[in-house]
């Protein structure tokens, strides 16, 4: 029984991993979370009931720098693809 107001979110709920993490082991990569789930940092997680769930979030994409553009030159200026800046 979950001793949290409001309670947290049951193993099976949707929103499960909101429960408060209850032991934190980063130097590990993992976290037992209040409702016996044990949550890993590539966002993969472990059942209390022994199931498993894959990572499902895009962790190796970092939000704060911009995407990569394609490295083609379609679309480049003439100075762009030669590699040199425009003239003042």
């Amino acid at each position: 029984m979950c001793p949290h107001t409001p309670p947290c979110p049951e193993a099976s709920a949707p929103d499960r991993e909101a429960a408060h993490t209850i032991v934190s082991h980063p130097e590990q990569g993992w976290s037992l979370l209040c409702n016996g789930i044990v949550i890993f940092d590539d966002t993969g997680e472990l059942l209390p009931d022994g199931a498993e769930i894959a990572p499902h979030r895009p962790t190796d994409l970092a939000l704060d720098r911009p995407a990569r553009r394609a490295t083609g030159t379609r679309g480049m200026s003439e100075h762009a693809r030669a590699g040199r800046a425009p003239a003042a």
